[in-house]
């Protein structure tokens, strides 16, 4: 049998057969067969092993000028920030782009010749476009991304960028891996596994100076992770366990601050501090558990009333490789989701469920290095921590599905009983049902939804839920179609919950295919969240909202899924939207100087702003109270309207036709 990867002899040959043509053929046959080698080398680009053979051959197709007469032709005229737009294009420019880094890294390198200059000019080429392209280094596209590319356009790209990460170092670009590792952490996200591998990468291919400012931020990072307190450097986990038996109460406590503190630092947990939170249980120095799990006072108080739980909980779920799920567990005590009965209930069950063999291999397989001794239950518990700690932190992964991680989040904030519930269910049964219109919907006798094939790159809760959410969801849109007006009216209580608004607007009518009376749509979301219109009420749930994705030129690209959690100033007095993002993405571009925050204008962890107007802007269909917005409408500035028309006219606008007509809303 054939090796995974390894492109077969004939093959092989088949290519030197094209090219050897290729370096004979006419200037009329040439193109020809210029097309006839970009289409073999696409198909052997999908595996590291492929990108390793056509580098091979990298000096050879240059020489024969298969960049002559093209964009690619002269190296020092490239623009390393055109490289992510060329791959989003598709074959046969994303081809024509990959050989073009492999032939920078070949110059690099010496196996093509060049200058000592031309050589270091291709070596700052290729650490701007690593940097610019960290979304398929890590193989976690953005929302944009995603919808543009296929998966074998995906595919071969992250191979490219781990081909180049064997060989070139990484020190020139700390600046941009910081900026990039703040922004991931900054919001707190359930999956941490993206910013542990920058860590781990930038510990592995670059040399810090802990003298050196611009080194100590990195190292900041790296301390959480590797040396998180003082009894644990020098030290794996399984010898920190040894030493914890030898140490006094004052030492364990000095152990407990550094590591309680070190996770709130960035969010990130250490196998260290789940080693330390089992011995203090173990030993029952229970006044210093609260310390490890470095609570504020909220958090002590609600774990000095159910500490024997708590205590529970932790020997049950918590393991060394399981560790990530203790910040989770932490903000559970300090949200108070905790004192809830109908919670703990649900979570002493759970402890006590058999997983479903399938639902056991799907949790397996989400998580990146399991551990023989931590079981599938353990995984998906530890996940339903963070995930009731941490509701904005939940991500759809590299899926379209942005309702089935919305709801899970929703829930998780506002239902988090009926989340464990459904959690339950769908662990033991790998089935869950939902009531429709008083109809019972059930995920085993449904057919597909939008997931074909799941990404597993998701916490252990969504790899559970969301196979059984898409398809719930796809049939509610489909029992609900050909109404006349937008499904989600009725598809979004049905799916989330009946406190959903029975209020529905959106600005695209189904009847005349056409944006019709956008200024009353305007003036309809302004009165229902702009405290400043709306006798300064703040948003009670969060409101499943449907925004178009637009590219960094305000192009439309699609449809996504945000929930709108509050309205407010931020501390320079700009009225912003706040809201969850399911995409988990801090550097985004949407065109006309829209770029949404994830820190630093106000928001809590997990959130995503924009000036109010600006998200307006990308807004098609919100719920709202009809019984209140026709009393405020009028008093919505037309100056206000006319910013927020302009900026969507000018966008995503210019795909439909927009009609005068006054609606009734």
């Amino acid at each position: 049998m054939q090796e995974e990867g390894v492109i077969s002899e004939s093959n092989l040959a088949s290519f030197d057969e094209l090219f050897e043509n290729y370096k004979s053929a006419t200037s009329l046959t040439r193109g020809e067969k210029a097309q006839k080698i970009m289409g073999q080398l696409d198909t052997w680009c999908g595996t590291l092993q492929g990108i390793r053979e056509v580098y091979q051959r990298i000096p050879d197709l240059t020489e024969a000028g298969i960049f002559k007469g093209g964009p690619w032709e002269h190296p020092d005229k490239l623009v390393p920030q055109l490289v992510n737009g060329t791959y989003k294009s598709g074959h046969p420019n994303s081809t024509i782009e990959l050989l073009s880094e492999l032939r920078m890294l070949a110059l690099l390198e010496g196996e093509i010749a060049g200058s000592e200059e031309q050589q270091g000019e291709a070596d700052s080429y290729l650490q701007e476009v690593l940097v610019h392209n960290l979304e398929f280094v890590f193989n976690e596209p953005q929302e944009e991304t995603r919808l543009a590319m296929s998966a074998h356009e995906l595919t071969k790209v992250h191979a490219l960028f781990q081909f180049i990460l064997e060989k070139i170092e990484l020190s020139k670009v700390k600046s941009k891996l910081v900026e990039e590792l703040t922004l991931i952490c900054e919001q707190r996200p359930v999956v941490t596994e993206k910013q542990r591998r920058i860590i781990a990468l930038v510990k592995e291919k670059i040399e810090l100076n802990p003298d050196d400012p611009a080194d100590m931020e990195l190292l900041a990072f790296q301390r959480v992770i590797y040396k998180p307190s003082p009894g644990a450097a020098g030290k794996d986990h399984l010898a920190y366990g040894k030493a914890l038996n030898r140490m006094k109460i004052e030492t364990l406590e000095e152990e407990a601050s550094a590591l309680g503190n070190s996770m709130l630092q960035f969010g990130l947990v250490s196998t260290y501090q789940a080693v330390l939170l089992v011995h203090l249980v173990k030993k029952d120095y229970q006044e210093l558990i609260p310390v490890c799990l470095g609570l504020n006072p909220t958090g002590l108080a609600r774990f000095n009333e159910f500490k024997d739980f708590v205590c529970f909980l932790i020997l049950q779920v918590i393991h060394p490789f399981n560790a990530q799920c203790i910040f989770g567990l932490a903000k559970m005590l300090e949200n108070g989701i905790i004192s809830r009965e109908a919670v703990r209930s649900g979570l002493f069950n759970l402890t006590k469920i058999t997983v479903h063999p399938e639902v056991a291999r799907r949790i397996l397989k989400s998580t990146r290095t399991p551990h023989e001794k931590v079981t599938p239950k353990q995984y998906l518990i530890g996940a339903l921590f963070r995930i009731l700690g941490q509701p904005l932190g939940v991500g759809q992964g590299n899926n379209p599905t942005c309702q089935s991680a919305r709801g899970i989040s929703m829930w998780s904030q506002h239902a988090p009983a009926k989340l464990i519930h459904m959690v339950q269910t769908a662990a033991v049964y790998d089935n869950l049902s939902f009531r429709f219109e008083g109809q019972e919907i059930s995920y085993s006798t449904t057919p597909a939804g939008l997931v074909q094939n799941l990404d597993h790159h998701l916490d252990a809760v969504s790899v559970t839920l969301v196979p059984k959410l898409d398809r719930v969801y796809n049939e509610m849109m489909r029992r609900a179609s050909g109404r006349g007006e937008d499904p989600h009216k009725w598809v979004n209580p049905g799916l989330y919950g009946q406190w959903i608004q029975i209020g529905f607007a959106s600005a695209y009518d189904y009847l005349s295919n056409a944006i019709v009376d956008f200024d009353g749509f305007v003036r309809v979301f302004y009165s229902m969240c702009h405290p400043r219109f709306n006798g300064g009420h703040r948003l009670v749930y969060p409101n499943p909202v449907g925004i178009f994705i637009t590219s960094a030129k305000g192009e439309m690209l699609g449809f996504h899924a945000v929930s709108l959690l509050r309205v407010d100033e931020d501390p320079s007095g700009v009225v912003r939207a706040y809201f969850l993002n399911p995409n988990n993405e801090g550097r985004q571009d949407w065109g006309q100087e829209i770029k949404p925050s994830v820190y630093g204008k106000g928001e809590i962890h997990g959130e995503s702003s924009l000036p109010i107007y600006q998200f307006a802007a990308r807004v098609y269909a919100f719920h709202y109270n009809n019984l209140e917005a026709a009393s405020k409408m009028e008093t919505i500035p037309q100056k206000e309207v006319d910013e927020v028309r302009k900026l969507a006219k000018n966008s995503w606008g210019k795909s439909y036709t927009w009609l005068e007509i006054k609606k009734q809303w």
